[in-house]
Protein backbone atom coordinates (compact mmCIF):
# COMPACT_ATOMS: atom_id res chain seq x y z
CA UNK A 1 0.00 0.00 0.00
CA UNK A 2 1.48 3.16 -1.08
CA UNK A 3 2.15 5.66 1.80
CA UNK A 4 -0.47 8.43 0.62
CA UNK A 5 -3.20 5.73 0.69
CA UNK A 6 -2.12 4.44 4.37
CA UNK A 7 -1.98 8.56 5.72
CA UNK A 8 -5.67 8.79 4.52
CA UNK A 9 -6.77 5.56 6.09
CA UNK A 10 -5.00 6.61 9.73
CA UNK A 11 -6.52 10.04 9.33
CA UNK A 12 -10.00 9.04 8.63
CA UNK A 13 -9.54 6.61 11.33
CA UNK A 14 -8.23 9.62 13.35
CA UNK A 15 -11.32 11.84 12.50
CA UNK A 16 -13.74 9.11 13.47
CA UNK A 17 -12.49 8.32 16.61
CA UNK A 18 -12.51 12.17 17.11
CA UNK A 19 -16.12 12.02 16.20
CA UNK A 20 -17.43 8.86 18.26
CA UNK A 21 -14.78 9.81 21.58
CA UNK A 22 -16.65 13.75 21.32
CA UNK A 23 -20.26 12.08 21.61
CA UNK A 24 -18.57 9.89 24.50
CA UNK A 25 -17.15 12.86 26.64
CA UNK A 26 -20.05 15.16 26.14
CA UNK A 27 -22.22 12.59 27.71
CA UNK A 28 -19.68 11.89 30.53
CA UNK A 29 -18.42 8.53 30.14
CA UNK A 30 -16.17 7.54 32.71
CA UNK A 31 -14.34 4.73 30.53
CA UNK A 32 -13.54 6.55 27.17
CA UNK A 33 -13.63 9.69 25.59
CA UNK A 34 -12.42 12.15 23.19
CA UNK A 35 -8.72 10.85 23.21
CA UNK A 36 -8.96 6.93 24.12
CA UNK A 37 -11.49 6.62 21.29
CA UNK A 38 -9.29 7.64 18.37
CA UNK A 39 -6.40 5.84 19.86
CA UNK A 40 -8.00 2.17 19.69
CA UNK A 41 -9.79 3.24 16.15
CA UNK A 42 -6.38 4.02 14.51
CA UNK A 43 -4.71 0.87 16.44
CA UNK A 44 -7.18 -0.93 14.45
CA UNK A 45 -5.97 0.45 11.25
CA UNK A 46 -2.27 0.01 12.38
CA UNK A 47 -2.60 -3.59 13.63
CA UNK A 48 -4.69 -4.12 10.06
CA UNK A 49 -1.84 -2.86 8.15
CA UNK A 50 0.80 -5.00 9.50
CA UNK A 51 -1.02 -8.73 10.10
CA UNK A 52 -0.35 -9.51 6.61
CA UNK A 53 3.34 -10.16 7.46
CA UNK A 54 2.51 -11.61 11.02
CA UNK A 55 0.35 -14.45 10.47
CA UNK A 56 -2.64 -12.73 10.88
CA UNK A 57 -3.06 -12.89 14.95
CA UNK A 58 -2.44 -9.46 15.57
CA UNK A 59 -5.93 -8.45 15.55
CA UNK A 60 -7.27 -11.09 17.47
CA UNK A 61 -4.61 -10.05 19.90
CA UNK A 62 -5.53 -6.42 19.62
CA UNK A 63 -9.14 -7.40 20.15
CA UNK A 64 -7.97 -9.60 23.28
CA UNK A 65 -6.31 -6.86 24.55
CA UNK A 66 -9.30 -4.08 24.35
CA UNK A 67 -10.94 -6.46 26.24
CA UNK A 68 -9.19 -6.93 29.00
CA UNK A 69 -8.65 -3.08 29.44
CA UNK A 70 -12.10 -2.85 29.74
CA UNK A 71 -12.58 -5.37 32.17
CA UNK A 72 -10.30 -4.06 34.56
CA UNK A 73 -11.80 -0.11 33.61
CA UNK A 74 -14.98 -1.12 34.59
CA UNK A 75 -13.76 -3.05 37.78
CA UNK A 76 -11.62 0.60 38.42
CA UNK A 77 -14.62 2.31 38.05
CA UNK A 78 -16.78 0.48 40.18
CA UNK A 79 -14.60 0.55 43.27
CA UNK A 80 -14.65 4.08 42.57
CA UNK A 81 -18.53 4.21 43.05
CA UNK A 82 -19.70 4.75 39.56
CA UNK A 83 -22.81 3.76 39.18
CA UNK A 84 -23.08 3.31 35.62
CA UNK A 85 -24.16 -0.23 34.46
CA UNK A 86 -24.26 0.01 30.97
CA UNK A 87 -22.11 -1.34 28.25
CA UNK A 88 -22.92 1.01 25.11
CA UNK A 89 -19.25 2.36 25.79
CA UNK A 90 -17.70 -1.05 25.80
CA UNK A 91 -19.49 -2.00 23.03
CA UNK A 92 -18.46 1.45 20.90
CA UNK A 93 -14.77 0.60 21.68
CA UNK A 94 -15.24 -2.95 20.54
CA UNK A 95 -16.90 -1.26 17.02
CA UNK A 96 -14.17 1.45 17.10
CA UNK A 97 -11.37 -1.21 17.05
CA UNK A 98 -13.42 -3.15 14.02
CA UNK A 99 -14.06 -0.19 12.02
CA UNK A 100 -10.11 0.78 12.21
CA UNK A 101 -9.26 -2.46 10.85
CA UNK A 102 -11.99 -2.43 8.21
CA UNK A 103 -10.81 0.39 6.87
CA UNK A 104 -7.59 -1.20 5.91
CA UNK A 105 -9.32 -4.55 4.10
CA UNK A 106 -12.77 -2.92 3.24
CA UNK A 107 -14.60 -0.18 1.94
CA UNK A 108 -14.10 3.38 3.72
CA UNK A 109 -17.49 4.78 2.45
CA UNK A 110 -19.39 1.69 4.11
CA UNK A 111 -16.86 2.35 7.41
CA UNK A 112 -18.26 6.17 7.58
CA UNK A 113 -21.74 5.40 7.21
CA UNK A 114 -21.50 2.80 9.75
CA UNK A 115 -19.76 4.85 12.17
CA UNK A 116 -22.70 7.67 11.75
CA UNK A 117 -25.50 5.26 12.26
CA UNK A 118 -23.10 4.35 15.26
CA UNK A 119 -22.82 8.16 16.72
CA UNK A 120 -26.32 8.76 15.80
CA UNK A 121 -27.89 5.58 17.93
CA UNK A 122 -25.53 6.81 20.92
CA UNK A 123 -26.64 10.15 20.56
CA UNK A 124 -30.40 9.61 20.59
CA UNK A 125 -30.50 7.32 24.00
CA UNK A 126 -32.80 9.06 25.58
CA UNK A 127 -35.39 9.37 22.56
CA UNK A 128 -35.05 5.52 22.03
CA UNK A 129 -35.65 4.44 25.72
CA UNK A 130 -38.66 7.15 25.16
CA UNK A 131 -39.69 5.30 21.78
CA UNK A 132 -39.54 1.69 23.72
CA UNK A 133 -41.67 2.66 26.31
CA UNK A 134 -44.56 4.00 23.74
CA UNK A 135 -44.79 0.63 22.62
CA UNK A 136 -46.81 -1.28 24.61
CA UNK A 137 -48.03 -5.18 24.21
CA UNK A 138 -50.31 -5.21 21.73
CA UNK A 139 -47.93 -3.45 19.29
CA UNK A 140 -45.15 -5.86 20.23
CA UNK A 141 -47.21 -8.81 19.19
CA UNK A 142 -47.57 -6.92 15.66
CA UNK A 143 -44.31 -6.98 15.68
CA UNK A 144 -43.77 -10.42 16.55
CA UNK A 145 -46.27 -11.40 14.36
CA UNK A 146 -44.58 -9.71 11.77
CA UNK A 147 -41.45 -12.04 12.43
CA UNK A 148 -43.82 -15.17 11.96
CA UNK A 149 -44.98 -13.94 8.85
CA UNK A 150 -41.34 -13.07 7.36
CA UNK A 151 -38.86 -15.82 9.15
CA UNK A 152 -40.96 -18.23 9.50
CA UNK A 153 -43.80 -18.91 7.32
CA UNK A 154 -41.50 -17.85 4.35
CA UNK A 155 -38.73 -19.80 4.33
CA UNK A 156 -40.91 -22.99 4.89
CA UNK A 157 -42.95 -22.13 1.42
CA UNK A 158 -42.50 -23.72 -1.52
CA UNK A 159 -40.77 -21.76 -4.51
CA UNK A 160 -42.74 -23.26 -7.21
CA UNK A 161 -45.50 -22.18 -9.36
CA UNK A 162 -48.79 -24.26 -9.36
CA UNK A 163 -51.93 -23.79 -10.43
CA UNK A 164 -53.61 -21.84 -13.83
CA UNK A 165 -51.08 -20.50 -15.89
CA UNK A 166 -48.32 -20.95 -13.18
CA UNK A 167 -49.24 -17.93 -11.78
CA UNK A 168 -49.19 -19.26 -8.54
CA UNK A 169 -45.98 -19.61 -6.52
CA UNK A 170 -46.36 -19.73 -2.56
CA UNK A 171 -42.90 -18.34 -2.14
CA UNK A 172 -42.78 -15.03 -4.37
CA UNK A 173 -46.74 -14.12 -2.92
CA UNK A 174 -45.88 -14.01 0.45
CA UNK A 175 -42.50 -12.58 0.20
CA UNK A 176 -44.85 -9.72 -1.36
CA UNK A 177 -47.46 -10.13 1.67
CA UNK A 178 -44.19 -9.78 3.85
CA UNK A 179 -43.25 -6.40 2.05
CA UNK A 180 -46.58 -4.86 1.95
CA UNK A 181 -46.82 -5.75 5.73
CA UNK A 182 -44.04 -4.50 5.86
CA UNK A 183 -44.21 -1.07 4.84
CA UNK A 184 -48.28 -1.03 6.62
CA UNK A 185 -46.02 -1.90 9.61
CA UNK A 186 -43.81 0.94 9.79
CA UNK A 187 -46.41 3.61 9.43
CA UNK A 188 -48.04 1.71 12.09
CA UNK A 189 -45.47 1.90 14.62
CA UNK A 190 -44.55 5.74 13.31
CA UNK A 191 -48.31 6.25 14.48
CA UNK A 192 -47.47 4.85 17.76
CA UNK A 193 -44.21 6.87 18.29
CA UNK A 194 -45.93 10.15 16.98
CA UNK A 195 -49.15 9.93 18.39
CA UNK A 196 -52.73 10.78 17.34
CA UNK A 197 -52.26 14.15 17.11
CA UNK A 198 -49.38 14.26 14.91
CA UNK A 199 -50.63 17.13 12.45
CA UNK A 200 -52.04 16.85 9.22
CA UNK A 201 -49.34 16.63 7.28
CA UNK A 202 -47.55 13.39 9.37
CA UNK A 203 -51.15 11.70 9.49
CA UNK A 204 -51.17 11.39 5.87
CA UNK A 205 -47.99 10.12 5.45
CA UNK A 206 -48.71 7.53 7.97
CA UNK A 207 -52.46 6.62 6.56
CA UNK A 208 -50.85 6.06 3.00
CA UNK A 209 -48.30 3.91 4.17
CA UNK A 210 -50.21 2.14 6.39
CA UNK A 211 -53.74 2.20 4.00
CA UNK A 212 -55.12 5.01 2.08
CA UNK A 213 -58.65 3.27 1.83
CA UNK A 214 -58.40 2.55 5.38
CA UNK A 215 -57.79 6.14 6.36
CA UNK A 216 -60.23 7.07 3.92
CA UNK A 217 -63.07 5.48 6.01
CA UNK A 218 -62.11 6.07 9.59
CA UNK A 219 -61.45 10.58 8.93
CA UNK A 220 -64.91 10.06 7.27
CA UNK A 221 -66.78 8.48 9.85
CA UNK A 222 -64.99 10.36 12.20
CA UNK A 223 -66.27 13.67 10.03
CA UNK A 224 -70.06 12.46 10.10
CA UNK A 225 -69.57 13.14 14.00
CA UNK A 226 -67.92 16.25 14.05
CA UNK A 227 -68.55 17.96 10.50
CA UNK A 228 -66.45 20.63 11.50
CA UNK A 229 -63.44 18.70 10.77
CA UNK A 230 -64.39 17.77 7.38
CA UNK A 231 -61.75 20.29 5.96
CA UNK A 232 -59.06 18.83 7.98
CA UNK A 233 -59.95 15.36 7.07
CA UNK A 234 -59.88 16.14 3.47
CA UNK A 235 -56.55 17.21 3.10
CA UNK A 236 -55.43 14.04 5.33
CA UNK A 237 -57.15 12.04 3.22
CA UNK A 238 -55.34 13.91 0.03
CA UNK A 239 -52.28 13.64 1.28
CA UNK A 240 -52.85 9.83 1.88
CA UNK A 241 -53.76 9.41 -1.53
CA UNK A 242 -50.63 11.33 -2.57
CA UNK A 243 -48.42 9.03 -0.77
CA UNK A 244 -49.66 6.30 -2.30
CA UNK A 245 -48.15 7.03 -5.89
CA UNK A 246 -44.66 7.37 -3.95
CA UNK A 247 -45.45 3.67 -2.22
CA UNK A 248 -46.44 2.57 -6.06
CA UNK A 249 -42.81 3.77 -7.36
CA UNK A 250 -40.91 2.44 -4.26
CA UNK A 251 -42.92 -1.68 -5.36
CA UNK A 252 -42.01 -0.87 -9.22
CA UNK A 253 -38.09 -0.02 -7.77
CA UNK A 254 -38.18 -3.43 -6.32
CA UNK A 255 -40.28 -5.34 -8.63
CA UNK A 256 -38.90 -3.58 -11.68
CA UNK A 257 -36.39 -1.81 -11.42
CA UNK A 258 -35.20 -1.91 -14.87
CA UNK A 259 -38.18 -0.43 -16.16
CA UNK A 260 -38.93 2.22 -13.00
CA UNK A 261 -37.71 5.32 -14.78
CA UNK A 262 -40.86 4.70 -17.68
CA UNK A 263 -43.06 4.75 -15.15
CA UNK A 264 -41.25 7.68 -13.49
CA UNK A 265 -42.64 10.65 -15.33
CA UNK A 266 -46.38 9.82 -15.32
CA UNK A 267 -46.41 8.93 -12.23
CA UNK A 268 -44.74 12.09 -10.78
CA UNK A 269 -46.87 14.17 -12.86
CA UNK A 270 -50.09 12.84 -11.23
CA UNK A 271 -48.13 12.76 -7.87
CA UNK A 272 -47.72 16.70 -8.94
CA UNK A 273 -51.32 17.43 -9.58
CA UNK A 274 -52.14 15.16 -6.35
CA UNK A 275 -49.66 17.79 -4.34
CA UNK A 276 -50.98 21.15 -5.71
CA UNK A 277 -54.80 20.07 -4.74
CA UNK A 278 -53.21 18.87 -1.03
CA UNK A 279 -51.69 22.58 -0.58
CA UNK A 280 -55.18 23.95 -1.85
CA UNK A 281 -56.99 22.17 1.05
CA UNK A 282 -54.40 22.85 3.42
CA UNK A 283 -54.59 26.23 2.58
CA UNK A 284 -58.17 25.78 3.68
CA UNK A 285 -57.36 23.55 6.51
CA UNK A 286 -53.92 24.79 8.20
CA UNK A 287 -55.65 26.37 11.25
CA UNK A 288 -57.94 23.32 12.13
CA UNK A 289 -56.67 20.32 14.39
CA UNK A 290 -57.79 16.65 14.56
CA UNK A 291 -56.70 13.69 15.91
CA UNK A 292 -55.70 10.61 13.64
CA UNK A 293 -58.39 7.52 14.06
CA UNK A 294 -56.03 4.66 15.75
CA UNK A 295 -55.43 2.54 12.77
CA UNK A 296 -55.53 -1.49 12.59
CA UNK A 297 -53.05 -3.89 13.24
CA UNK A 298 -51.76 -4.28 9.83
CA UNK A 299 -49.42 -7.26 10.76
CA UNK A 300 -52.15 -9.35 12.01
CA UNK A 301 -51.97 -13.18 10.64
CA UNK A 302 -55.93 -12.74 9.47
CA UNK A 303 -55.30 -9.46 7.21
CA UNK A 304 -51.69 -11.35 5.79
CA UNK A 305 -54.07 -14.30 4.73
CA UNK A 306 -56.35 -11.86 3.32
CA UNK A 307 -53.99 -9.91 1.59
CA UNK A 308 -52.10 -13.28 -0.06
CA UNK A 309 -55.68 -14.33 -1.46
CA UNK A 310 -56.37 -11.31 -2.92
CA UNK A 311 -52.80 -10.90 -4.51
CA UNK A 312 -52.87 -14.55 -5.44
CA UNK A 313 -56.43 -13.52 -7.15
CA UNK A 314 -55.16 -11.18 -8.88
CA UNK A 315 -52.17 -12.72 -10.78
CA UNK A 316 -54.51 -15.27 -12.00
CA UNK A 317 -57.17 -12.92 -13.32
CA UNK A 318 -54.47 -10.53 -14.66
CA UNK A 319 -52.71 -13.87 -16.32
CA UNK A 320 -56.24 -14.93 -17.51
CA UNK A 321 -57.52 -11.69 -19.19
CA UNK A 322 -54.18 -11.61 -20.93
CA UNK A 323 -55.00 -14.87 -22.21
CA UNK A 324 -58.76 -14.54 -23.00
CA UNK A 325 -59.36 -10.73 -23.16
CA UNK A 326 -56.79 -9.55 -24.30
CA UNK A 327 -55.59 -5.99 -23.36
CA UNK A 328 -59.34 -4.78 -22.65
CA UNK A 329 -59.68 -7.37 -20.15
CA UNK A 330 -56.24 -5.96 -18.21
CA UNK A 331 -57.86 -2.83 -18.04
CA UNK A 332 -60.99 -4.40 -16.40
CA UNK A 333 -58.82 -6.48 -13.96
CA UNK A 334 -56.75 -3.65 -12.69
CA UNK A 335 -60.06 -0.85 -12.33
CA UNK A 336 -61.68 -3.52 -10.01
CA UNK A 337 -58.59 -4.87 -8.06
CA UNK A 338 -57.98 -0.99 -7.81
CA UNK A 339 -61.27 -0.06 -6.04
CA UNK A 340 -59.47 -1.22 -2.77
CA UNK A 341 -55.99 -1.90 -3.13
CA UNK A 342 -53.14 -0.82 -5.38
CA UNK A 343 -50.59 -2.92 -4.07
CA UNK A 344 -51.56 -6.15 -5.55
CA UNK A 345 -52.10 -4.78 -9.45
CA UNK A 346 -48.83 -3.05 -8.66
CA UNK A 347 -47.12 -5.94 -8.11
CA UNK A 348 -48.63 -8.57 -10.85
CA UNK A 349 -47.96 -6.20 -13.72
CA UNK A 350 -44.40 -5.37 -12.85
CA UNK A 351 -43.55 -9.29 -12.99
CA UNK A 352 -45.49 -9.10 -15.94
CA UNK A 353 -43.53 -6.50 -17.45
CA UNK A 354 -40.67 -8.06 -16.11
CA UNK A 355 -40.84 -11.80 -17.57
CA UNK A 356 -42.23 -9.34 -20.92
CA UNK A 357 -45.53 -11.04 -20.85
CA UNK A 358 -46.96 -6.77 -21.03
CA UNK A 359 -45.13 -4.03 -22.96
CA UNK A 360 -43.99 -1.28 -20.49
CA UNK A 361 -46.21 1.19 -21.98
CA UNK A 362 -48.81 -0.97 -20.98
CA UNK A 363 -47.99 -1.62 -17.75
CA UNK A 364 -47.57 2.10 -16.09
CA UNK A 365 -51.01 2.23 -17.90
CA UNK A 366 -53.20 -0.59 -15.91
CA UNK A 367 -51.64 0.97 -12.64
CA UNK A 368 -52.37 4.30 -13.35
CA UNK A 369 -56.33 2.78 -14.69
CA UNK A 370 -56.08 0.90 -10.79
CA UNK A 371 -55.15 4.27 -9.28
CA UNK A 372 -58.12 6.31 -10.74
CA UNK A 373 -60.44 3.78 -9.65
CA UNK A 374 -58.87 3.30 -6.21
CA UNK A 375 -59.55 7.48 -6.37
CA UNK A 376 -62.98 7.19 -7.52
CA UNK A 377 -63.66 4.53 -5.10
CA UNK A 378 -62.29 6.37 -1.88
CA UNK A 379 -63.92 9.90 -3.24
CA UNK A 380 -67.60 8.11 -2.60
CA UNK A 381 -67.00 6.07 0.55
CA UNK A 382 -65.62 9.66 2.03
CA UNK A 383 -69.36 10.49 0.54
CA UNK A 384 -71.81 8.24 1.98
CA UNK A 385 -69.52 7.16 5.41
CA UNK A 386 -69.10 11.23 5.92
CA UNK A 387 -71.53 12.89 3.84
CA UNK A 388 -71.28 14.37 -0.12
CA UNK A 389 -71.79 17.79 0.86
CA UNK A 390 -69.47 17.39 3.38
CA UNK A 391 -66.49 16.38 1.39
CA UNK A 392 -67.14 18.40 -1.70
CA UNK A 393 -63.49 19.32 -1.73
CA UNK A 394 -62.52 16.18 -1.56
CA UNK A 395 -64.28 14.59 -4.55
CA UNK A 396 -63.57 17.65 -6.71
CA UNK A 397 -60.13 16.98 -6.17
CA UNK A 398 -60.19 13.43 -6.87
CA UNK A 399 -62.50 14.28 -9.88
CA UNK A 400 -59.74 16.62 -11.20
CA UNK A 401 -56.84 13.32 -10.55
CA UNK A 402 -58.73 11.24 -11.91
CA UNK A 403 -59.60 13.25 -15.63
CA UNK A 404 -55.30 13.77 -15.16
CA UNK A 405 -54.84 10.28 -14.85
CA UNK A 406 -56.54 9.34 -17.99
CA UNK A 407 -55.09 12.15 -20.31
CA UNK A 408 -52.02 10.64 -19.02
CA UNK A 409 -52.87 6.98 -20.13
CA UNK A 410 -54.40 7.89 -23.51
CA UNK A 411 -51.71 10.88 -24.05
CA UNK A 412 -48.75 10.19 -22.92
CA UNK A 413 -46.11 9.23 -25.43
CA UNK A 414 -44.76 5.77 -25.55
Amino acid sequence: MELSDILIKLGVALGLGLLVGLQRERNESSLAGIRTFPVITMLGSLLALVQADTGGWLLPAGLLSIVLLMVVGKYLNHLRGDSNRGLTTEVAMLFMFGIGGFLVQGSMAVAVVLVGILVVLLQLKVELHAMVRKIGDKDFRAMMTFVLIAFVILPILPNQAYGPFQAFNPYKIWLLVVLIVGISLAGYILYKIFGARSGSLLSGVLGGLISSTATTVSYARKTRINPENAPMATLVILIASTVVFARVLFLVGLVSRQYFMIALGPFAVIAGVMLVLGIVAWLHARRLLIEMPEPANPSELKSALVFGALFALVLVAVAAAKAYLGTGGLYLISVISGLTDMDAITVSTSQMVVSEQISPGLWWRLILAAAASNLVFKGLMAGFLGGFTRFKTLQISFLIAVAATLCIIFFWPG
